[in-house]
């Protein structure tokens, strides 16, 4: 255990920039030398003008420097003047006030000698001034003092250069064209396979061809089969597309490129189309291999919507290059693109057509037998209690996704640690489905005796009209505990598995949710805003009704519902009198609903009441609790869960009676049954 966690922990030093250091260090040297090196901020002078400032009597002192420069100190009195203070204001140095300040240029040391001698035969302030001869200068200080600024300027500009191609610190100028997937291959191998993904064994069944076919071709082209170039992986958010790849990776042995589609899109133009080139140049070298794009939608949508004529998008000619890549005229065979997206509908079809996404693999929602699937992958690194059944938490969860499922497992497990548990129970998984549904429990938030009796037989209306209409979906649970934002209270449903539905069933769906407004309006005479969430969600299935489903006998077999419908299209398929046709028969429809829900109420108000009162005592009411204060539900109609479990006990019955016919056959009644035959 100790050595792993030293691994563990074990973090590897952050290499050394040693560019940056020598680039410091160069500046320290070339200012240090600057500051020392006197001569270098000197101005240059003629030597009549030199004559001049010692007849002027303002030369203090004279230095001949190797015997090829001079250098001219000025008195201290000179330094006043103004010609001399311009100069000096003019200059940039260190050492403003210290000298030398002038410098001329000599031939060698014997010849200034012999013109200095002259001068002090011609001007007698010549006479009084001195020179001294200075042969240890340091060349290299020298040089570095007059050319180390621009030798720092070269050095900064190539080690700048060099971090921009190696893709450092503003490497993405140079590489900006440069594709940015992602590679896992042997050496850093993705270990999720696909044991890890649960609930969608059509969809695995179909990636694992794939995968075969990638390990044994010969399989496939014996028989004159050719490999897939494309599998487009759709289905809503969190139902595994993107863990489905995972394993595609951890399970092929074949070169895996992960990318999403935003990785394309950039601000420059030519960018994506040369990303996509690269990335298929890098794919082609290490083919056979697969190519992930998640989040296609973001460069694959339909080209020409909701763009100017003319216009030159970006987006559009990055689709072209992918295009031509998947299947164009010199597309080479070994290349297999993966790509997931939950918007199938705004995909170009010119991406979708056979030759290069031949293959389109639904990823939908899991049913009761796949969240049960999924609940055990995810239970199994939990410490469970064992009242803990994955079949009865699938049932609880309809409509769920493999993330939900997920996090789900995730909060009963920090519920369980919150309460000091040693083992999470099916309770704290309650607790957990509850949170993720209503959201986070409001024990704080203070209501008043009235709006509690107000929100308890609005949610008992829910109840009751559920309970009491044959195709509403049977009620799991009714609680006015406040939770999330603005919810004071739910009732949750076990709707059936099922992709069809009837008119009938519609309308009850619809009572059921207007259950909550009509309980209020019987028992107190008015109406609250709490029905908002449950009047939004009738007004849309009583338009998608009259309008999408063809259900209403006035406008009859039309749907005005366009697949391909375009984000800018702003004219309705129909005109102004349908559109008034159209409203009045969604008002009609609603009202009818509503008045339907009441009478209903009214008849069943003693069980309304008594629903209600427990409700403000016990705050939360189960299935069972029901079942005790108002009866059986009079209808025969089985639930999810107890179709999915009598399916399991028959085929558990079946296998039993099949072994036990089998154990009834013995060697000699084979015999006789054969030689019968």
């Amino acid at each position: 255990m100790s050595e792993n966690k030293n691994k563990t922990n074990f973090r590897p030093s952050p290499k050394g920039n040693y560019q940056i250091w020598l680039l410091v260090a160069l500046v320290a040297l070339i200012v240090g030398l600057t500051y020392f090196n006197k001569s270098s901020a000197t101005i240059e002078i003629t030597r009549n003008r030199f004559e001049k400032m010692i007849l002027a009597g303002d030369v203090k002192e004279i230095t001949v420097v190797q015997g090829r420069m001079v250098e001219v100190s000025l008195t201290t009195d000179a330094m006043g003047k103004k010609e001399y203070k311009r100069d000096i204001a003019e200059r940039s140095t260190f050492s403003l006030q210290q000298g030398p300040h002038y410098h001329f240029q000599v031939t060698s040391g014997d010849a200034f000698a012999t013109y200095w001698t002259n001068l002090q035969e011609k001007h007698n302030q010549a006479k009084e001034i001195g020179y001294r001869v200075d042969n240890d200068r340091n060349e290299f200080q020298s040089f570095l003092a007059n050319w180390g600024l621009l030798l720092l300027l070269v050095f900064g500009f190539y080690l700048l250069m060099r971090r921009m191609a190696t893709g450092g610190t503003g490497g993405q100028i140079f590489s900006i064209g440069k594709s940015k997937a992602a590679l896992f291959d042997a050496e850093n191998k993705v270990k999720i396979t696909f044991k890890d993904v649960a609930g969608l064994d059509e969809a695995k069944q179909e990636v694992e061809e794939v995968v075969d076919f990638l390990k044994n071709p010969s399989k496939y082209t014996d028989l004159g089969g050719k490999i897939p170039k494309g599998a487009l992986l759709v289905g809503p958010p969190g139902t595994g597309k993107t863990l489905l790849a995972k394993a595609v990776a951890g399970e092929s042995g074949v070169p895996f490129f992960s990318l999403s589609g935003s990785d394309f899109v950039e601000m420059f133009v030519g960018v994506g189309a040369a990303r996509v080139r690269d990335l298929f140049k890098q794919a082609k070298e290490k083919a056979p291999c697969i190519v992930f794009i998640d989040e296609i939608d973001a460069i694959g949508r339909s080209r020409g919507r909701g763009q100017m004529p003319g216009s030159n998008d970006e987006r559009e000619n990055t689709l072209n290059s992918l295009l031509v890549e998947m299947d164009g005229f010199g597309t080479d065979s070994g290349v297999i693109i993966l790509a997931a997206t939950n918007r199938p509908d705004v995909l170009d079809s010119a991406l979708m057509r056979p030759g290069r996404f031949d293959r389109q693999i639904s990823v939908d929602k899991p049913d009761i037998v796949g969240r049960s699937a999924i609940f055990k992958v995810h239970l199994e690194p939990l410490k469970l209690n064992e009242d803990v059944d994955s079949k009865e938490l699938a049932s609880q969860t309809p409509g769920f996704a493999g993330a939900e499922i997920a996090n789900v497992c995730n909060e009963a497990a920090l519920i369980a640690a919150r309460r000091n548990k040693k083992s999470v129970d099916m309770q704290d998984f309650q607790d957990a489905i509850d949170r993720v549904i209503g959201g986070l429990e409001k024990k704080n938030k203070i209501i008043s005796p009235d709006e509690k009796k107000v929100v308890a037989y609005h949610e008992a209306g829910h109840a009751i009209a559920g309970w009491f209409l044959e195709h509403a979906d049977p009620l799991v649970k009714v609680s006015i505990v406040p939770r999330g934002i603005a919810a004071l209270g739910y009732a949750q449903y076990l709707p059936k598995e099922q992709f069809l539905h009837t008119t009938e069933q519609l309308l009850d769906e619809m009572s059921m949710a207007l259950g909550g407004r009509a309980a209020e309006e019987i028992v107190f005479g008015k109406i609250s805003t709490g029905a908002l969430s449950d009047l939004e969600r009738i007004t849309k299935l009583a338009y998608n009704i009259v309008t999408v489903y063809g259900m209403n006998k006035k406008i009859g077999n039309i749907s005005f519902y366009d697949s391909q419908r375009s984000e800018y299209a702003f004219e309705k398929p129909y005109s102004e009198a349908t559109a008034e046709i159209i409203d009045q028969e969604v008002k009609s429809l609603v009202d009818e609903i509503y008045q339907r829900t009441k009478d209903l109420l009214i008849e069943k108000r003693q069980e309304l009441n008594t629903l209600a009162e427990e409700l403000l005592k016990r705050e939360v009411i189960f299935q069972s609790d029901i079942k005790e204060l108002i009866g059986e539900r009079p209808f025969e109609t089985l639930t999810s869960y107890e179709a999915y479990h009598n399916g399991q006990k028959e085929l558990e019955e079946a296998e039993k009676q099949k072994d036990s016919t089998a154990s009834e056959e013995t060697p000699d009644s084979i015999a006789e049954s054969e030689k019968e035959i």
